[in-house]
């Protein structure tokens, strides 16, 4: 609402012409599996109990690994050209099949939609493709005034455009992680921090 308006001003602002050689872009990724935000250590504490909540069973979020995020941000550093938000293509999950990941023999209570929380997480709206271009392991989402549209050009940088109308949601994404790649990712990136 309110907020994104406002440090979308500010992101165009900081993109604006200037004296000095500063550029501005922006990463955008989803849930980092055991981050604070993430709710796998919630999910695992309340296995102990037999009985996992979830807000909705046909809920999704995208996953990105730690290591996948920083290498993203040095990958951005590298290519940017300013203004610019970069998505990755990174899987998906549903809420109940994390769930069954973690505790397969646990009863899910579902425990309704929180206010402002999101059945699916969209990274790419309708309105942003018609500025978005694909880079292959990424989108980036460009100005709409088509100056940095042209210093990929100018650069050379191989990209195509998405289709006008494409949006990137959790829930539509054609990559959804299974039970079992979800609980092997979690006994190899998480377990082995403990």
């Amino acid at each position: 609402g309110a907020t994104k308006l406002a440090s979308d001003k500010l992101f165009v602002a900081a993109n604006s012409p200037k004296k000095n050689d500063t550029i501005f872009s922006i990463v955008r990724y989803g849930n980092v599996m055991g981050s604070r935000g993430s709710v796998i250590p919630f999910f695992i504490k309340e296995s102990s109990k037999n009985i996992i909540p979830i807000t909705d069973i046909n809920m999704t979020r995208f996953n990105i690994l730690l290591e996948e995020g920083v290498n993203m941000v040095m990958w951005a550093l590298k290519h940017m050209k300013g203004g610019e938000i970069f998505v990755p293509k990174i899987p998906s999950y549903r809420i109940s099949d994390l769930a069954k990941a973690i505790a397969e023999n646990c009863t899910l209570k579902i425990i309704g939609i929180r206010p402002g929380e999101k059945i699916h997480e969209e990274m790419i709206t309708k309105a942003d493709s018609f500025s978005t271009i694909d880079l292959g392991k990424y989108y980036a989402i460009l100005p709409s005034d088509r100056s940095v549209h042209k210093i990929y050009i100018q650069d050379k940088t191989s990209f195509t455009e998405v289709e006008k109308n494409f949006s990137y949601n959790s829930g539509e994404n054609p990559h959804f992680l299974t039970v079992e790649e979800i609980r092997n990712l979690i006994k190899n990136n998480l377990m082995q921090e403990s």
